[in-house]
């Protein structure tokens, strides 16, 4: 796919997740993509009965998303390649892209990113900011509650400097509702 080396755009759980080593983090701006709680996850966050959200990079026009370039360490290409397709690619609901990211250095490199498919079944663009807490509040996956998977990256921007005020606004208005009256 790509040759040495590999760069992957991280904009949500590979930012505090990665799972693969990591030679170098450095905040990133990907163009003509939003992040958004756009996708149902019906594995990881979610059930097929219950589906969560997790974040995708939706495309759109005069948006841009900012979050890390995550530079792979030289010899472990091939295995996060594997790696990233079994956990991203596991219901063909992110569709795998080489994009220009702009790194914060003023280095430009191709990295890998995975972007929602719009016509994917698991698509769900357009839920109001409420609607997504109601379903974070609530939903469980096979890697654990939908919160855990919104307040590690809403942390995770914050230690990084890195501002997102729907992603705040959402962490807020989760805990309220988890919060008994």
């Amino acid at each position: 796919m790509q040759t040495p080396p590999l760069w992957v755009f991280g904009y949500g759980s590979l930012m505090w997740n990665p799972e693969f080593p990591v030679a170098e983090r450095v905040i990133a701006t990907l163009g003509e993509h939003a992040r958004t709680f756009c996708m149902r996850s019906i594995h990881h966050r979610g059930t097929l009965d219950d589906p969560g959200l997790v974040l995708a990079l939706d495309p759109s026009p005069g948006a841009s998303c900012v979050g890390l370039g995550l530079r792979v360490a030289p010899g472990a290409e091939d295995a996060t390649l594997a790696l990233l397709r079994d956990r991203e690619l596991i219901s063909s609901a992110y569709v795998e892209r080489v994009l220009p990211l702009a790194l914060a250095d003023g280095r430009q490199v191709a990295a890998l990113a995975y972007v929602v498919d719009t016509d994917h079944g698991q698509y769900c663009g357009g839920l109001s900011l409420e609607q997504q807490a109601h379903i974070i509040a609530r939903a469980v996956g096979g890697r654990g509650p939908n919160t855990e998977y919104l307040f590690n990256t809403v942390a995770h921007l914050s230690q990084t400097g890195i501002v997102d005020p729907n992603l705040a606004w959402l962490a807020r208005r989760v805990r309220e509702i988890l919060t008994p009256a």
